[in-house]
This record gives structure tokens, C-alpha cells and sequence, in this order.
């Protein structure tokens, strides 16, 4: 279902990158008890973190890791901007369908960067390969896209499905009668292996809130070395 190529372990030494797979899920467009947590998630970010300003939290590992990965491609890590607009802007996590919600919250939780899919339309395996430079495909707003040369990026049998620097793809978007999902993250060096799967089962407890019956097929954190 999932694999990693030589390439990647070659390039990104202690990195590493995690999946979860959930079935018999379903992706309401509002979940009240999802809300609530979604209320008490953003409280907690702002206690911790609130009088904090930028360079402070770019001291955290979780955002040194990501910062130093988007230096390297003149990117900012929109990961931390989100947060920061919780914390010191009052903003609130984007009320969207569940689904997707829930992988927001654990990603603003925990600071990693997470994709989402809709597995039944994700031709297996899934591949953690490294960018050529040559790589295109559409994103999630329907725009093309060619992949950074040296990019981490997940491809499966059609195409590339996302990449640390342009996110996810279109094709594979979760939609609103996904019933099988797969979320996958990616942690440049710096970051532990603990810390993904304490992410993973994060967002396996948020779907499991909306869908009780929901199945978790895998779980699994990968490293490079």
C-alpha cells in the first residue's frame, strides 16, 4: 500500500513520513462534537502560545525542522502562519467538511504537515520519492503545477498526489462521499518518529468522533534511516 523509494532515504537521512488509512468513514459538512473540540484545540494553541511572537515559535523543533526544509525553496511554512493566526489573531480553524476539519485540527496541533485523500480513487501503492524537477500536476484549486527539483513528493500509479512545497492534488481530494481515506505526513529531519505517531492517532480520533464505526487499516510511521 505504501512505499518508500532508495532515492528518498538517500536524500533525506533521518527523516521520516507517516500513514493512516480509515474505512467506512463519512464526511458530514458540520460535526457539533467535531466544533467542540475544534473550540477547545484553538483555546489550548492560545494559552500556550499566546504572547508569543514569530522568532519565538520558530525556536519550537517541530518549526525549525519545516523552516529550515522551506528555506531551502525561498517557501514559508503555512503550517506556522495558521497558527499564528489562531493564536494571535483570534482567527478560528476554517469550518469546512469533516473529513478534512479533522486533519486541519491535528495539523494545527501538532504543526505537521498532513495531506488527505479519498483512497477509492488512489491507485496503490503510494510511493515517498524525491522530485526530479520535471513532476507536474493539478492542484487542489485546479491550477497546474511542476514540482521543485528535491522536493519530498508522494505519487501512486496515475501521477503525484502531493509534495511538501505545493500540497496536495485534485484527483485524489477528499470529497464529500468519501467513505475510505488516507492521510499520509512528512517530518524533514529534526522531527521524531514518536511525534508522527502521536499525530496520526490525533486525527484517527477525530474521525473515529464522527464516524464510531469507522475501521483503521494502517498506521504506520516510516523512517529514512
Amino acid at each position: 500500500m505504501f512505499e518508500v523509494t532508495e532515492n528518498w532515504r538517500i536524500a533525506f537521512p533521518k527523516a521520516c513520513a507517516g500513514v493512516l488509512v480509515i474505512s467506512n468513514v463519512y464526511n458530514p459538512p458540520h460535526h457539533a462534537g467535531l466544533e467542540n473540540q475544534k473550540g477547545i484545540l484553538e483555546d489550548q494553541l492560545r494559552s500556550d502560545y499566546g504572547g508569543k511572537d514569530r522568532m519565538t515559535l520558530e525556536t519550537l523543533p517541530v518549526l525549525r525542522a519545516y523552516d529550515g526544509y522551506y528555506k531551502r525553496f525561498r517557501k514559508t511554512y503555512h503550517v506556522q502562519l495558521q497558527v499564528e493566526s489562531i493564536v494571535t489573531r483570534g482567527k478560528s480553524i476554517p469550518q469546512v467538511a469533516a473529513l478534512v476539519e479533522a486533519m486541519f485540527m491535528a495539523e494545527v496541533k501538532n504543526m505537521l504537515l498532513t495531506a488527505g485523500h479519498d483512497l477509492d480513487t488512489v491507485q496503490l501503492p503510494v510511493t515517498l520519492d524525491v522530485a526530479k524537477g520535471d513532476e507536474r500536476y493539478t492542484l487542489l484549486r485546479g491550477q497546474e503545477q511542476g514540482l521543485k527539483a528535491g522536493d519530498m513528493m508522494m505519487r501512486d500509479r496515475a501521477g503525484v498526489i502531493s509534495s511538501i512545497i505545493y500540497g496536495p492534488d485534485q484527483r485524489t481530494q477528499i470529497r464529500a462521499d468519501t467513505h475510505n481515506v488516507i492521510f499520509t505526513v512528512y517530518a524533514p529531519p529534526g522531527i521524531a518518529m514518536e511525534a508522527l505517531t502521536n499525530h496520526l492517532q490525533d486525527i484517527q480520533g477525530y474521525v473515529l468522533l464522527i464516524a464510531p464505526g469507522a475501521h483503521t487499516e494502517m498506521l504506520k510511521v516510516f523512517g529514512a534511516g
